[in-house]
């Protein structure tokens, strides 16, 4: 096991690079992609905003803006949505999705935002799992869930947290929850069609007592199974 995790990092830097000089080649001639996600444009701005669902049976929703320190370091042509939803018995869950443009920046390292909180991922606890969703069709959506921990001052006390973060990516016509997929299927579009493919990294995130990951992990997968199909357009409505 312990020789599976250096093969794969040297597998993801391999991939990494070589889709980075495979799209440079093609950049001149490519065309950017739809999103997988429903969106609006915003009034004097060339970027879009992606429309999470205010009203959700079961939960109050509050949109949110995202933080300048996002905005300033990721392309200027990246979109955004994001809203925090708590539910009837006030558990609250924060949803965010970034939705790259012409360039491959704005999907970054979920990694690298949770350390910058102060969050410590347990890279053995966190895995892809599947949540299953009815609408519009009957299928399981394929996600990361990655459990960390922390500790928080909370009114001058130190305090122990659980954290719970879930995400995938997803594009016109297809959604993965692994990095690797992803650049696959970027760099065959790229080559084969020409097409950039506009990905949107979708994310939840749950804080919680230590201890109570997988009861939060429970909750969370009835909101995912709530909200994604009233906004993600893949898989789409049988015809």
């Amino acid at each position: 096991m312990n020789r599976q995790k250096p093969i794969l990092f040297i597998t993801v830097l391999a991939l990494i690079g070589a889709t980075a000089g495979v799209l440079a080649h093609a950049k001149s001639n490519q065309k950017l992609g739809l999103p997988g996600v429903k969106t609006r444009p915003l009034a004097a701005d060339q970027n879009l905003e992606v429309m999470l669902p205010d009203d959700l049976p079961g939960y109050t929703s509050e949109a949110r803006t995202q933080p300048a320190m996002v905005t300033n370091t990721l392309p200027p042509d990246t979109s955004f949505g994001q809203r925090i939803y708590t539910g009837d018995d006030g558990f609250p869950c924060l949803a965010n999705v970034v939705l790259m443009g012409t360039s491959r920046g704005s999907i970054h390292d979920p990694q690298v935002c949770l350390t910058a909180q102060g969050w410590k991922i347990k890279d053995a606890a966190s895995k892809v799992v599947t949540v299953h969703l009815d609408k519009p069709v009957s299928y399981d959506l394929p996600v990361m869930r990655m459990i960390a921990s922390r500790e928080a001052e909370i009114n001058g006390q130190t305090v122990a947290q659980g954290g719970i973060y879930v995400y995938w990516f997803v594009d016109e016509d297809r959604y993965t929850a692994t990095l690797a997929h992803r650049m696959l299927w970027t760099v065959h579009d790229v080559v084969r069609k020409g097409v950039l493919d506009r990905w949107a990294y979708v994310s939840f995130f749950a804080v919680c007592p230590p201890g109570q990951e997988d009861a939060t992990f429970e909750r969370m997968k009835k909101l995912i199974a709530t909200s994604v199909p009233e906004f993600q357009l893949v898989p789409a409505a049988a015809k």
